[in-house]
């Protein structure tokens, strides 16, 4: 999966928006304000962030040797996700929808049915 199949994937999501709050090297997706994913963008292979539910997470660290504890995040709460192929590109897609539905479900109830939700 390439980094720009990455953003558009991200950015079609309801209140999606990209920004580069950490400097230029890491692109940052933030559903209404709250962030839901980052791409280290100038990693090669591509690296991602992305929330999880603790539970899930240790089961796809198991699962994926390229999927470890979040960089530089909350290593309970999000995993690193080194995009060189090893995953399947639907497994990934759903690591990111979960992401996503994980913050947004913290989002205030009028936010989040602005976003269908």
């Amino acid at each position: 999966m390439t980094q720009a199949e990455l953003e558009k994937y991200l950015l079609a999501k309801a209140g999606t928006t990209r920004e580069l709050p950490f400097g230029p090297d890491v692109l940052v997706f933030k559903v209404l304000g709250k962030m839901f994913a980052t791409i280290a963008w100038q990693e090669a292979p591509l690296r991602m962030n992305l929330k999880c539910d603790p539970e899930l997470a240790q089961i796809l660290r198991a699962e994926y040797e390229a999927v470890q504890p979040g960089y530089h995040m909350n290593k309970e709460h999000w995993n690193t996700v080194t995009l060189d192929g090893s995953i399947r590109d639907q497994e990934i897609l759903q690591m990111i929808d979960n992401s996503y539905v994980l913050v947004a479900a913290k989002l205030k109830k009028a936010d989040r049915e602005k976003l269908g939700l």
